[in-house]
Formats: structure tokens, C-alpha cells, sequence
């Protein structure tokens, strides 16, 4: 008997080489980073170059002024107006501490203890940005006018007797004095530490609350080892969005304080619309931001976190 054997099946044609799926969208991120970028170049960079020569001129404004490189011009300044530098970082940190402490109860509140009055109490921190600063800032002098309830009540428990000592109001008075000016920087720049501190606090999680309790841990030690280190990155942030505005500002000087009370701001708006000397006020106002850049730097690296909020 023959055998019959199957013929093997023809193989099958080979498959062409696929080639790699083109990349899509390869350029989209840098085209939506563009308009940002375009921003950031057109009304930042070029303004602090402009403002960076005019730093090195000479000249008036009825002759004009030209770009002689005179350096001295920033050593002018800093002898000059050394008062004033000081004494805005001086408030500015005073603001910032009386924030924090103001602050950070609060912030605690509405994240751990606020419940369903969260949206209204958030609503409340809020709410004076729905006014002007300017319109926020003169509601200061009626609050602390002469014969007004605020100067009383102080009055009546000696305070002013303190705060006459330490220099920060001049006797029964508590307007045009530096007191004045920080209570002014104070409520201005409350918002920007509470907000960064709740969102800080928020999103600890509520069970190393219950832990540190499993382990015997009383409330402060719990706050002490547990809340506040993880609480950090709201504390630098919030810290930072006070003192940096808060140095630089001149409208509650201006309003709250007097010629003994001025701040750098101050002195860097009369220079710029009231003397008419730009390479002074551009100086002045260089030399504030390496000093505000000197000590966040600082700041941020002893602070031990670089996780902001």
C-alpha cells in the first residue's frame, strides 16, 4: 500500500516592517508653555532689563539720561536710605509673625474643627479681597481714630503704656505711628497666610492624628511632632506671600503712618513721580529685591522643606 503524505502549507507572505508609530503632540507642551513664557518675557524680563540700565544712568530729565555705567549710584542709595530698607523689613516681619499666630488657630479651625461652617468661614477669610486695598486700608483710620472704641479699650487696659515704651505709638495716639502701619500690613496680608496653611493642613492625613492617640500622645505633643512638621510647606509658603509684599508696600505707610513711619516703598515712589530721579528709585528698588532674594534663599534652606504650597 502506498502512503500518502500532505504537502506542507504554502508559508505565508511576509508581513512589510511597520515603522514606528509617529509621535503626536510632540510640540504641544511647549506651544501651551508659550503664551506664558511670551508674558513673562514682554512684562517682566525686558522691564527689569530697562529698569537694570536705568540704574546706571546719569543725566535729568530736561537733558536726558544716558547709560554712563555709574555703579555708585546703588552705594548712593543704600547710605542714604538705609532707614527706610531697615525699617520695612522691620514691619515686614513683625506683619508676617502677627499673621502666623492670627493665622495658623484659624487655618487649624476650618481644616480639623469647622465642619460643615467650612465654605462660610473660607468665604469670610476671603472676603476682603472682594474690596479695594486702598478702600481696606482707610477703614483703618476710623478704626483707629483718636476718640474712636479701639484706642479706648486699649486705653483702659494700659496697653498703650507698653506700646509707648517700646516705641511703637506716641502716647494716647495709635495712628501715624508704626503700630498703626503693622495692624494696617497685618489684615492686608492675613489672607495670604491663612489660604497656603489650610491647604497645608488639609491634606494631612487624619489617621496620624489617631496613631500618635494609639501611642499615648497628648494633643500638644501630637500638634508638636505630628502637625506642624507636615504643616511646614503651608508655614514657608504663607510666610513668604506676607513678608515679600508686605516689604514692599507703601500704601499702608502712607495712609497709616507718617514721615517717621516711612518705608522703602515710600522712597521708591517719591523718587520715581515726585523727585523725578529714576536712577535712584531703580537702584533703590534692585537693592530691595536682592535683599528680599538674599534672605528667602535663606530662609527656604534653613526652613528644611522645599515642598510649597
Amino acid at each position: 500500500m502506498s502512503t500518502l503524505t500532505e504537502a506542507p502549507p504554502p508559508l505565508a507572505p511576509a508581513e512589510p516592517e511597520k515603522k514606528p508609530p509617529r509621535k503626536r503632540g510632540r510640540w504641544t507642551p511647549y506651544l501651551l508653555l508659550l503664551p506664558g513664557i511670551l508674558w513673562l518675557i514682554v512684562f517682566f524680563a525686558l522691564p527689569m532689563v530697562y529698569q537694570a540700565s536705568t540704574s546706571v544712568q546719569t543725566g535729568s530729565l530736561e537733558q536726558g539720561y544716558k547709560v554712563t555705567w555709574h555703579f555708585a549710584t546703588y552705594w548712593n542709595a543704600l547710605t542714604d536710605y538705609w532707614p527706610q530698607f531697615l525699617r520695612s523689613l522691620y514691619y515686614a516681619a513683625a506683619a508676617t509673625v502677627l499673621c502666623l499666630l492670627l493665622g495658623y488657630p484659624l487655618a487649624y479651625l476650618i481644616a480639623f474643627r469647622a465642619g460643615r461652617w467650612r465654605n462660610l468661614i473660607m468665604v469670610l477669610v476671603i472676603a476682603p479681597f472682594f474690596t479695594s486695598f486702598l478702600i481696606r486700608t482707610l477703614a483703618w483710620k476710623t478704626i483707629l481714630a483718636d476718640n474712636g472704641p479701639v484706642v479706648g479699650a486699649l486705653n483702659s487696659l494700659h496697653v498703650l503704656n507698653v506700646t509707648d515704651w517700646l516705641g511703637w505709638t506716641a502716647g494716647d495716639r495709635v495712628l501715624a505711628t508704626p503700630l498703626a502701619v503693622v495692624c494696617g500690613l497685618t489684615y492686608n496680608f492675613l489672607p495670604f497666610m491663612i489660604l497656603p496653611l489650610y491647604t497645608s493642613l488639609e491634606r494631612i492625613d487624619g489617621r496620624l492624628h489617631e496613631a500618635a492617640g494609639d501611642l499615648y500622645a497628648r494633643p500638644w505633643t501630637t500638634f508638636r511632632k505630628v502637625t506642624f512638621p507636615l504643616s511646614m510647606p503651608g508655614v514657608v509658603s504663607g510666610t513668604l506671600l506676607t513678608f515679600i509684599p508686605a516689604a514692599g508696600d507703601y500704601v499702608n505707610a502712607e495712609l497709616l503712618g507718617s514721615t517717621d513711619t516711612r518705608m522703602i516703598g515710600n522712597v521708591i515712589q517719591t523718587q520715581f513721580l515726585r523727585i523725578l530721579d529714576y536712577p535712584t528709585a531703580a537702584a533703590l528698588s534692585f537693592i530691595l529685591m536682592a535683599a528680599i532674594l538674599l534672605m528667602v534663599t535663606l530662609y527656604i534652606r534653613r526652613s528644611g522643606t522645599e515642598d510649597l504650597v
